[in-house]
């Protein structure tokens, strides 16, 4: 079992979806991301994504975007996050996935992507402009080293083409509640249960939920049988710490801490 999985499988063990917070690398800025970043894994993370800041991020809202291109701006790279993970490995309880946007790593080269992130203790990639037929590669890449390419599924992916993520996905499956861009709802779109069912028959898999998540009391709208394995968590996390929030204080949303901000 792949170890993404296993934090999944490990979080559900003790009757909770497992906490994916997304933090863009070099955000709130470089000085307070990687502390935020210590923060999310002491505090109740069982994996985090990284975002890796890029110039057209097409699946992404108006804030993730706004914190991407101040972190370009800031002169953060695909290379610097590598490196200071590289820097800190071993000190991150939490799963490490990297989110982020098909050019910048095929620009790195696929094969010394792969190489530098196993370095870095990255355990997964999500690449959410890379169709299933142009994957070949990388993936073949990632899995010489260990890592996970995580399969990318919304409302719009029929049942076949499921199944072809599913034939190699590792790690989990990311589903996203709503066809469109990430950012903050105040409630989870109607198909949301279907497409959870749908990718339940589909993946061997753990689920996890992203796109529009902000506290656990949207997970009631969901039926029994359509509760995701872990939880995805970006735009609200952001727009919390941007506004001089602690990242412990957001995950007490979810874990029930109490914290001090």
């Amino acid at each position: 079992m792949h170890l993404l999985e296993q934090k999944i499988r490990a979080a559900n063990a003790e009757g909770r979806p497992a906490l994916i917070p997304f933090l863009t690398a070099g955000f709130p800025d470089r000085s307070a991301f990687w502390p935020a970043l210590m923060e999310l894994d002491e505090n109740g993370a069982d994996v985090i994504e990284i975002g890796v800041p890029f110039s057209d991020p097409v699946a992404d809202g108006p804030v993730v975007e706004a914190a991407s291109r101040r972190a370009l701006s800031d002169g953060v790279s695909l290379r610097g996050i590598l490196t200071a993970l590289r820097e800190r490995k071993g000190l991150i309880k939490a799963g490490v996935v990297l989110m982020g946007y098909v050019n910048p790593f095929l620009q790195y080269g696929y094969e010394n992507l792969a190489r530098d992130a196993a370095r870095g203790g990255v355990h997964g990639f999500i690449v959410p402009d890379l169709p299933h037929e142009e994957s070949g590669a990388l993936h073949a890449a990632l899995k010489k080293e260990g890592i996970a390419l995580i399969p990318l599924v919304g409302p719009n992916t029929s049942e076949e083409r499921m199944a072809l993520y599913a034939a190699e996905g590792e790690g989990y499956a990311y589903v996203v509640s709503v066809m469109g861009i990430t950012g903050e709802r105040r409630d989870l779109a109607p198909q949301v249960s279907e497409t959870l069912r749908r990718a339940r028959s589909a993946f061997g898999l753990p689920l996890a939920l992203g796109f529009g998540l902000r506290e656990p009391g949207q997970l009631k709208e969901l039926p029994a049988d359509a509760q995701p394995d872990a939880v995805v968590f970006g735009s609200a996390l952001l727009k919390h710490l941007d506004a001089g929030h602690s990242a412990a204080s957001f995950l007490a949303r979810w874990t029930g801490r109490k914290v001090e901000e």
